[in-house]
């Protein structure tokens, strides 16, 4: 049997990361709403920021991963100045595609749950082809 590198990329890798919500992180100021709660495009960020730090470490040299896929159930408002957590779990990957699992908690309360799918690229390369030059 052959030993994974360090770098490779295998089910069960997860990451988590926190917002304190702030004004800026609103429904009324990212314009998904008129509420002074944490917006569903805050949320979503936060949980694809989770499924970036859960590979970053593990991406073979020269890679990154784009998302393209998020399914996702915001299921709670969160106010300004709690802080909320998403963790991310991958929980397959086939070939090039990193399917996570994804769960975003306030105080112990599930606030969001989903799925996001990410594609494992050449970074150069994918640069190059969505046209820009650096």
């Amino acid at each position: 049997m052959q030993e994974q590198p360090d770098h490779a990329l295998v089910p069960g890798l997860t990451a988590r990361v926190e917002l304190t919500v702030t004004d800026a992180d609103t429904a009324q100021a990212v314009g998904s709403g008129d509420v002074p709660v944490l917006g569903t495009p805050r949320v979503l960020a936060l949980a694809e920021a989770a499924t970036v730090a859960a590979t970053t470490r593990h991406l073979p040299v020269g890679s990154t991963t784009v998302g393209t896929r998020v399914e996702l159930h915001h299921l709670a408002a969160t106010p300004i100045g709690r802080t909320v957590a998403a963790l991310a779990r991958l929980t397959t990957v086939d070939q090039r595609r990193l399917v996570f699992e994804v769960a975003v908690t306030e105080d112990g309360r599930t606030v969001a749950t989903g799925e996001v799918e990410r594609i494992l690229v050449d970074r150069h390369r994918f640069i190059e082809r969505a046209g820009h030059t650096s």
